[in-house]
C-alpha cells in the first residue's frame, strides 16, 4: 500500500472576554482551555449563568481546574494563585477577606 499525505491548514477566530476576566488575566489556564472553549461546553450543558454575576461560569470552570492543579492548598490561596495576575483591579474575595 502506497501512503499518501496532504497539509491542512486550519484558521480558527478565538473570542476573548473583556475586562477582569479576559484571557491571561487567570492565568496559564487561559493559555490551554480557551474562553470560547469553556463557554461551548457551558452553553452545551446548559450551565451557563442566568445573570451576570461576580463571577461568571467560565471562571468557575477555571477555578473548579485549579483546584485540581493545587489540592494541597485551600480553596482562598487557590483563588489567590488564580488572580494574581489581576492586582489593582476589582476581583471578587471569599467572604470575610479583604483584598489581597
Amino acid at each position: 500500500m502506497r501512503c499518501q499525505s496532504a497539509t491542512s491548514t486550519f484558521t480558527r477566530t478565538l473570542t476573548v472576554a473583556a475586562g477582569v476576566f479576559a484571557p491571561g488575566h487567570l492565568g496559564e489556564l487561559t493559555k490551554y482551555l480557551p474562553f470560547e472553549l469553556v463557554d461551548a461546553v457551558l452553553a452545551e450543558t446548559g450551565t451557563v449563568q442566568r445573570r451576570l454575576r461576580s463571577l461568571p461560569s467560565r471562571v468557575g470552570v477555571y477555578f473548579v481546574l485549579a483546584l485540581g492543579l493545587f489540592p494541597q492548598l485551600g480553596y482562598a490561596k487557590v483563588w489567590d494563585k488564580l488572580v494574581v495576575g489581576l492586582t489593582g483591579l476589582p476581583v471578587p474575595h471569599a467572604v470575610g477577606e479583604g483584598p489581597a
